[in-house]
């Protein structure tokens, strides 16, 4: 039976933090899904097309990848749809620990076949989130060290037409 794991994420932006998580997945799994989702809670820099668009060129050097957007559904349904008895999640620190848990006890409640494996944050990117990520850059800092390439040219376009829609 074939192992398939769905990162689920809104990615915006996808970070070499994301990136990380999905290389090390692609070598636990015989395919994971990365899905784009839509986090109601946060207003998105990026289209939901347009994050489909980055994940996938950054993610195309890994031949067990497959990226997907969805914007209106719970993520265990989406797992079923997909046959992925994995979700992959990423934690930081302990505060991700702690939400990260409860979200996989509700995932569990809801769906019992369905399991959550937790990676740790590689070092070099266990301090960054994208929240942060755009907030520096908002204000002019350098954040290339923590971007893919083309993540990183699209994000410095799009901070570029908010100033200019700003002044």
């Amino acid at each position: 039976m074939e192992k398939i794991a769905l990162f689920p994420g809104s990615f915006d932006p996808l970070t070499n933090g994301h990136l990380n998580l999905i290389e090390r997945s692609s070598q636990l799994f015989d395919k994971v899904i990365v899905g784009v989702f839509v986090n109601t809670s946060k207003r998105s820099l990026f289209t939901l097309e347009e994050k489909l668009q980055l994940v996938t060129e950054a993610t195309k050097h890994l031949k067990n990848i497959e990226v997907i957007a969805q914007a209106s559904q719970l993520t265990v349904d989406s797992a079923a749809e997909l046959n992925a008895r994995f979700l992959i999640r990423g934690i930081r620190n302990v505060k991700d620990y702690e939400y990260e848990r409860d979200i996989a006890i509700m995932n569990h409640h809801l769906s019992a076949d369905l399991e959550t494996v937790f990676l740790l944050a590689d070092e070099a990117y266990g301090h960054i989130s994208s929240s942060l990520l755009k907030e520096v850059l908002k204000f002019g800092g350098d954040v290339t060290a923590y971007l893919p390439e083309n993540v990183c040219k699209a994000l410095n376009q799009k901070n570029r037409e908010m100033t200019q829609n700003e002044q």
